[in-house]
């Protein structure tokens, strides 16, 4: 049942202002640097900005690089359901030590990198329904970080030394705010870099002086390039102001990064930086909750637990995207990341992937009967996009009652911090009133009935919308069947087997007849794979 995939612990009944009628908009949001719930208020009446930390490209997209995107995405289009004007950012870093060792081990240059890394992400974006108004570049941005960072030393909160640029914390009495931590715990934290040019420890570079071989920029302290931090400052501040809604990100961003970002950048401007900062839970592998603890990311001890589980380059478990959408659908992915409460960590497996898949089979199951009983396609009705285009009454219908029951409850939910989990079992519960309805018609042949059928078949498309699922027929593995994914694997196997035997006419035979056939295969120190480029 659909109660099952959406997560248990996250789906109990919302604590929100909504009340039972919808129509009070008290959108509460889980705040890191208050460590509670808070009553959203955007910084200008109507409008939102969301920015959002996004990769380093200088690797294939795995999953996790996509939780955080669609997760904002979802965001952005409840705030936009509930009336508001949203701009939303995701930055890509193309400047960086990965990236440059990286191109040197491919004997390309960092920008041909980058560029195809990032052409690669954002494809994949799209195809998860991801809908990013601005992808700002690090190298596109060097003035304004420039210029931040001249700031910061003019005002004695930065220092130049031996060609690097570095921001003093011990300047900044608030270092530590979101993190929770102090000045003496500060080297626990990830990609803090020791160097002897550094006043304390945790001092962390806004300039890095050039070295040979490395793209670099002129500035007032030599030739060099941006620290990893500055990047995001300068970018969100120029597309959103120097005060803005909604900083987001991965749970392992909090520290040293996202900390890092306030102080900078409030140092800098004198402002609030961020009002709210959301932080999603990590995509883990398997099913292993004791690595995982099964609590919400604000609970004590449960970013070191989201770490030691976390899918990652460097331990060998990442799953690219590529791969991934080889084998399930775009549309399924996206789901099975909204069925769990995003501060909760995220148990990637194809166990729970299949899980997921027959929710959302029946969530099409219905879409076919309802062509059935109306003569039209589902996916083509007009639904409302926005709170204020849906009142909805029920006059004194059971049905239309209970539907709007449903449709309040989903809405408390997605008004209570954003709760996908809650939402999609209340729409689950829709969807099984829906098919009992369609069963009443189809027994009966009463027009009230199917009247009444398709009023409600609209506020599950509503409601499906604000999710970015159910937008059209079910697109299977890679644009083609299950059955045509399955033969591909085979034909790998048999590939890979004769290479083994040193067959490797064979071999060439298979990738050769296979590329006529529009079917590229990849082979890559983990493996072989395909991807059918005629459907991309």
């Amino acid at each position: 049942m659909i109660q099952k995939v959406a997560n248990q612990e996250n789906a109990e009944r919302p604590t929100t202002d909504t009340e039972s009628d919808g129509k009070s908009m008290s959108t509460r949001i889980y705040n890191t640097l208050s460590r509670q719930k808070e009553v959203f208020e955007p910084v200008v009446p109507g409008k939102v900005g969301i920015y959002c930390c996004g990769p380093t490209v200088y690797a294939p997209s795995h999953v996790g690089h996509v939780v955080g995107p669609v997760i904002f995405d979802t965001v952005k289009r409840f705030l936009r359901y509930r009336g508001y004007d949203v701009t939303f950012v995701i930055n890509i870093t193309d400047v960086d030590d990965k990236i440059i060792n990286k191109a040197a081990e491919e004997k390309t240059s960092t920008e041909e990198l980058a560029e195809r890394i990032t052409a690669d992400y954002i494809e994949h974006l799209g195809r998860l329904g991801v809908e990013v108004d601005h992808f700002p570049r690090a190298t596109k941005y060097i003035p304004h970080m420039l210029a931040m960072i001249e700031t910061l030393v003019k005002k004695g909160f930065a220092y130049p030394s031996g060609g690097d640029v570095y921001f003093d914390v011990t300047r900044h009495p608030a270092y530590g705010k979101l993190s929770n931590r102090n000045i003496d715990e500060m080297m626990a934290g990830a990609r803090k870099e020791v160097s002897d040019l550094k006043r304390h420890p945790s001092d962390f570079a806004l300039w890095k002086g050039a070295k040979a071989g490395e793209p670099a920029w002129e500035s007032p302290w030599g030739p060099g390039r941006p620290g990893w931090h500055i990047e995001c400052s300068a970018m969100s501040m120029d597309l959103l102001g120097e005060t803005f809604d909604i900083h987001g990100g991965g749970l392992d961003l909090c520290f040293p990064h996202h900390e890092d970002e306030i102080a900078q950048s409030e140092c800098c401007t004198g402002k609030t930086y961020a009002k709210y900062w959301m932080h999603n839970g990590l995509m883990q592998y398997g099913d292993d909750t004791r690595k995982m603890g099964g609590r919400c990311m604000a609970e004590e001890g449960d970013i070191a637990s989201q770490e030691a589980a976390k899918m990652s380059k460097s331990k060998g478990n990442i799953v690219t995207l590529a791969k991934l959408l080889s084998d399930y659908s775009p549309e399924l992915i996206r789901f099975f990341l909204l069925s769990t409460h995003y501060r909760s960590p995220i148990s990637f497996s194809d166990e729970r992937l299949k899980e997921v898949g027959a929710l959302l089979e029946k969530a099409h199951t219905f879409a076919e009967r309802y062509e059935q009983v109306m003569g039209s396609a589902f996916y083509e009705l007009k639904a409302p996009q926005t709170w204020a285009e849906a009142p909805f009454e029920a006059g004194g219908s059971e049905f239309l009652g209970r539907v709007v029951e449903l449709r309040n409850r989903y809405l408390e939910f997605m008004d209570d911090d954003f709760n996908t989990a809650g939402a999609i079992g209340t729409m689950a519960e829709l969807i099984t009133l829906l098919n009992r309805q369609a069963g009443s018609y189809e027994s009966s042949k009463d027009e009230a009935t199917k009247t009444e059928f398709a009023a409600g078949a609209v506020v599950l498309k509503e409601l499906a919308d604000i999710l970015g699922i159910l937008t059209k027929a079910p697109e299977s593995a890679g644009g083609d069947d299950q059955l045509t994914a399955s033969l591909l694997d085979l034909l790998l196997k048999v590939r890979q087997m004769a290479r083994q035997e040193k067959s490797f006419a064979l071999s060439d035979a298979i990738r050769d007849e296979l590329a006529e056939l529009g079917v590229t295969i990849k082979d890559g120190k983990e493996g072989s794979s395909w991807k059918i480029e005629s459907s991309h």
